[in-house]
């Protein structure tokens, strides 16, 4: 299954284009403010800055798994491919596993690129006000643990919309909305309503992991074959049947 996704994602030149563009959008401008702010600079503000920069890199994980899964079911209907991979002996889980691998993988590994691009361009170039900030352990360490968690949560919220959806487009806005809530712990992180730490960082990944397994059983009970190959779920096709 992954195999076959990647194939996919190197013949669809809107996935690699949103793999490649997006990152840049989200992350210059703050980049830009980061390496124009001087020594002088009050250190509130430079925290503040950083915090902000460093979450929208968090945006990145959320994002593109959200835009590929959205299109991993709708996507595979309008192609006239989803019958026949449904026909297979694939699992359920094998199905759903694939499709999250495939998608959380590639958008995880672009995310960590960033992010040690970010930190080592200003370790050489910017001020050491701001090179002093973004070098702490807790924002590494945060980096390292939400990525693929939010990812993953972006990838089942992205997969239920996508196997109830009728349009791609209509499918992929709505993944990418919907995965947006999962950024409210990191923001707080980021605002320092919790104090960025190790330990902070740590809670926070857990209840992410929570949120992710949570979102994974409902997402797997969702998931109906008969529904996905006919447009009828199997308990209205067993009915129908019975009468």
């Amino acid at each position: 299954m992954i195999r076959k996704e990647f194939r996919e994602y190197r013949r669809n030149r809107f996935i690699i284009y949103t793999m490649g563009t997006l990152p840049l959008i989200f992350t210059a401008l703050p980049v830009i403010t980061l390496f124009s702010i001087s020594n002088s600079e009050d250190p509130t503000t430079v925290r503040t800055q950083v915090a902000i920069t460093l979450l929208l890199l968090l945006v990145i994980p959320v994002v593109l798994p959200a835009t590929i899964a959205a299109y991993s079911v709708i996507g595979e209907r309008d192609q006239g491919t989803l019958e026949p991979l449904l026909t297979t002996p694939v699992t359920r889980e094998e199905f759903l596993l694939g499709k999250s691998l495939a998608a959380t993988i590639p958008t995880v590994g672009v995310a960590y690129v960033f992010f040690i691009v970010l930190v080592v361009a200003i370790r050489l170039g910017a001020a050491s006000i701001v090179s002093h900030a973004v070098w702490q352990p807790s924002w590494f360490l945060a980096e390292l643990l939400f990525a693929p968690l939010l990812a993953a949560w972006s990838v089942w919220v992205g997969t239920a919309i996508s196997a109830r959806s009728s349009d791609v487009r209509v499918a992929q806005q709505l993944g990418t909305l919907a995965s947006l809530p999962a950024l409210v712990l990191p923001l707080l992180m980021s605002l320092q309503v919790f104090k960025p730490t190790a330990t902070t960082a740590v809670v926070i990944a857990v209840a992410l992991a929570i949120i992710d397994v949570a979102a994974w059983r409902i997402v797997s009970k969702m998931f109906d074959r008969e529904r996905l190959i006919t447009g009828a779920s199997a308990v209205t096709m067993r009915a129908e049947a019975g009468t």
